[in-house]
């Protein structure tokens, strides 16, 4: 897994306390998903990182994969996956944008929800959040960005069925950690720009928090509380 990491105080644990069974539910069920997308391509010898890297030719260090980008221009939705970091093989930076701002010819710059860092075997090991000028986003505040998530989908097949079921259900699995990585980058920005006005512009300041990830782990913990909430 990917180590603790934060530019200031350490980034909260996600909670769970605070959401309702209902939730709870939403997140076991997303979660029991992205796994399923991973089984059905390790049953053939596939990964996720794998299926973006297909026909795609020599993989070079911050390139984007596919090329283009993947996006849902119906959801706004959209990422893409590439390295340049140690700890990792690289990562998917995942994107949402108002639906309405996605009219043709009118596509606007979207928000940067977070990053998910996956290891050599193509599988998830932790997330975090970056500063601004990593992703050239339109940046938003925590409960925006949140809003964003919770409506982010690619519901099409190109380039992958299962890594586009993956990364929309992960986003849903993982809101908890969504809320503790968003609600920290914000504090720490806040931080930063009483020192530094131009903070979103500099490049010493690339991750601003991230954590590990154990997805299997992470859904029977789900499971786990979940029953303990219905007994």
């Amino acid at each position: 897994m990917l180590e603790p990491f934060s530019i200031g105080e350490p980034v909260s644990a996600p909670e769970l306390s605070t959401h309702d069974r209902a939730a709870l539910r939403r997140f076991h069920q997303a979660a029991r998903e992205a796994l399923d997308c991973q089984r059905v391509l390790k049953k053939v010898g596939l990964n996720l990182v794998g299926e973006l890297l297909k026909g795609q030719g020599q993989f070079v260090q911050l390139d984007h994969y596919p090329k283009g980008d993947v996006y849902d221009r119906e959801t706004g939705g959209q990422y893409y996956y590439h390295a340049h970091r140690g700890g990792e093989h690289g990562h998917f930076h995942l994107f949402n944008r108002p639906a309405g701002d996605n009219r043709p010819g009118k596509v606007k710059t979207p928000t940067h929800l977070v990053a998910v860092s996956m290891d050599a075997w193509g599988l998830p090991i932790g997330l975090f959040t970056t500063n601004r000028w990593v992703t050239g986003e339109r940046w938003r505040g925590a409960a925006e960005t949140l809003a964003l998530a919770e409506t982010f989908a690619i519901d099409h097949a190109w380039p992958s069925w299962p890594v586009n079921r993956w990364v929309t259900a992960l986003v849903s699995a993982c809101r908890p950690q969504l809320e503790v990585l968003l609600a920290h980058r914000d504090r720490e920005i806040a931080r930063l720009r009483a020192e530094d006005p131009k903070v979103f512009e500099n490049r010493e300041i690339e991750v601003i928090g991230q954590i590990p990830l154990d997805l299997p782990a992470w859904t029977e913990h789900l499971a786990t509380t979940l029953k303990h909430r219905e007994a």
